[in-house]
C-alpha cells in the first residue's frame, strides 16, 4: 500500500451528533407505535396509491422483495431513519416499475427498438470506474444515466414533463447524504448531472448487490448469489430502451462492479457490448471499498461491525473476480475486453482514452478538448483525501490473498505489477 495511507484512518466512525440524537429520540417513541413498518403488501399498496397505477408487469415477481424484506427486518438492525429511508426507497422502486409499465403500454415502439451498442465498465469498486465513465460521458455521442435520472428513470407523472421535479429530488437526496455522512464525498463524489451506476436499474427487480452494500442482509445475499438474475437484466434493458427513446445517442456507456459477476447475462441481454475493465492493486481497492461500505451501513444502522462487513466482501470480491475470469477464459475472445490500470488512468487519462477510442476510429481533437475540460473541472480528490487501511478492518494482505490469488496472477501477467 502507499506509504501516505495512515494506519488509524477510521473516519467512518465519525457520526453527526444531530443524526444520532434524531434516531435516539425517535426510537424512544417506538412504544407509541412510531416504528416504520416494512411489509411487502403495504409497500406495493403505497406505490400504487402514489402513482395511481396498479400494473407492475407480468414479469414482476414477489419473491425477491419478500426475501429482501425478511432479511432487512430480521438481520439489518436498522435505526429509525434507516427504516424510513428504506421504506421510501422501496416505494420509489415499485413506483418506477408501475410508471414504466404504463409507458410501455402507451408507447409499444419503446420496446420494439434495438438497444444501442454499449461500452460496459466492469472493474471492481474503487478502481477508477467512476472517473472513466464520467470522462467518457463528456462525449456527446454517449448516452449515460446521470444521477438525477437513475434515481427516477421514468417520469414522475404521466404527462412526461417532470425532469425539473426529478432534478429537485436528486438535489435533496445529495444534501441529505452530505448531512448524514459528510465524509462520503471524499470516497465517491456525487454530482446530480454526472453518471451513476446502472445497478439501480436492476434494483427495480429487487435483484442486485445494492442491499448488501448498504446494510447487513446475509440471508438475502446468500439467496441472491444462488438465484438466476436473468429477469433483472431483461427488465433493465427495457428501462434502457425507454431512456434512449427519450434521449437518443450513438452508444451506451454503463458501469457497475455488479456486472463482474454476470458478463454472460450482459452479453445475452444487451447484445453488442465491449467490456472496459479497470484494474488496481487489490490491497488498495479492497480496503477503500470496505471503507465506503461501512459509511453506507452507518447511514442505516447504529450497530455496524466493520469486521463482519470485511469478511463478507473480501470473499464476495474474490467470487466476483472469479466469475468474470471464468467468462473471459470460456469466451476466449480477448478482443471483447480492454484492460486499463488505475495508476495509468490517474496519471495520463488521455493516453488510456486514446486506447479505448481505437475501438471507434480513433480519438478526435474535439474530444480531447472535452476530456481536458472535464479533468480541470473535476480534479482528483476534489472533496478531500479518502483515508483507509487494511488494519481498519482487522485484515492483512494474506486475508486478501486467500480469495484473490487467481486475479493477482492475472494482473501480474498483464501488468507485471
Amino acid at each position: 500500500m502507499n506509504s501516505d495511507k495512515i494506519t488509524h484512518s477510521r473516519n467512518f466512525e465519525k457520526r453527526p451528533l444531530w443524526f444520532k440524537l434524531l434516531n435516539d429520540s425517535w426510537k424512544a417513541t417506538y412504544f407509541l407505535g412510531t416504528k416504520i413498518k416494512l411489509d411487502k403488501d403495504e409497500l406495493i399498496r403505497s406505490a400504487k396509491k402514489v402513482t395511481g397505477l396498479d400494473d407492475l408487469g407480468k414479469d414482476f415477481s414477489d419473491e425477491p422483495l419478500e426475501k429482501l424484506l425478511r432479511s432487512v427486518n430480521e438481520e439489518a438492525d436498522l435505526h429509525p431513519a434507516g427504516r424510513f429511508i428504506t421504506r421510501q426507497r422501496f416505494i420509489s422502486l415499485l413506483s418506477i416499475r408501475l410508471r414504466a409499465e404504463y409507458f410501455f403500454r402507451l408507447h409499444p415502439e419503446i420496446l420494439e427498438q434495438p438497444l444501442y451498442p454499449a461500452w460496459i465498465i466492469i472493474g471492481l469498486q474503487r478502481t477508477g470506474t467512476t472517473k472513466l465513465q464520467r470522462l467518457l460521458a463528456a462525449d456527446p455521442d454517449h448516452r449515460v444515466i446521470p444521477s438525477w435520472e437513475v434515481i427516477n428513470p421514468i417520469p414522475l407523472t404521466l404527462d412526461e414533463k417532470t425532469k425539473d421535479k426529478r432534478i429537485a429530488i436528486a438535489k435533496t437526496s445529495v444534501k441529505a447524504l452530505k448531512m448524514m455522512s459528510p465524509g462520503f464525498f471524499a470516497i465517491h463524489p456525487i454530482d446530480i448531472n454526472e453518471p451513476e451506476e446502472d445497478i439501480l436499474l436492476l434494483d427495480v427487480s429487487f435483484l442486485s448487490t445494492t442491499p448488501e452494500a448498504m446494510m447487513q442482509v446475509p440471508s438475502y445475499a446468500d439467496w441472491l448469489e444462488k438465484t438466476d438474475q436473468s429477469s433483472a437484466y431483461a427488465y433493465a434493458v427495457k428501462v434502457l430502451k425507454f431512456l434512449q427513446w427519450q434521449k437518443p445517442a450513438k452508444r451506451w456507456v454503463l458501469k457497475t462492479p455488479h456486472h463482474l459477476e454476470f458478463p454472460d447475462l450482459i452479453e445475452k441481454h444487451f447484445g453488442e457490448v465491449h467490456f472496459l475493465w479497470p484494474h488496481r492493486s487489490i490491497y488498495e481497492s479492497v480496503p477503500s471499498f470496505l471503507s465506503m461500505v461501512t459509511y453506507n451501513h452507518m447511514i442505516f444502522s447504529d450497530h455496524v461491525d466493520e469486521k463482519r462487513i470485511a469478511a463478507h466482501w473480501v470473499r464476495k470480491t474474490g467470487y466476483m473476480l472469479d466469475k468474470a475470469l471464468d467468462y473471459r477464459e470460456k469466451a476466449n475472445n480477448p478482443a471483447k475486453f480492454t484492460d486499463l490500470y488505475y495508476d495509468d488512468l490517474i496519471r495520463n487519462a488521455g493516453k488510456e482514452l486514446s486506447r479505448i477510442y481505437s475501438l471507434d476510429g480513433g480519438i478526435t481533437p474535439e474530444l480531447i478538448t472535452r476530456f481536458e475540460k472535464h479533468e480541470k473541472e473535476h480534479p482528483h480528490r476534489k472533496y478531500g483525501k479518502h483515508q483507509y487501511s487494511l488494519s481498519d478492518f482487522g485484515l492483512t494482505e494474506a486475508d486478501i490473498d486467500k480469495y484473490t490469488s487467481r486475479y493477482r496472477q492475472f494482473i501480474s501477467e498483464h501488468y507485471d505489477r
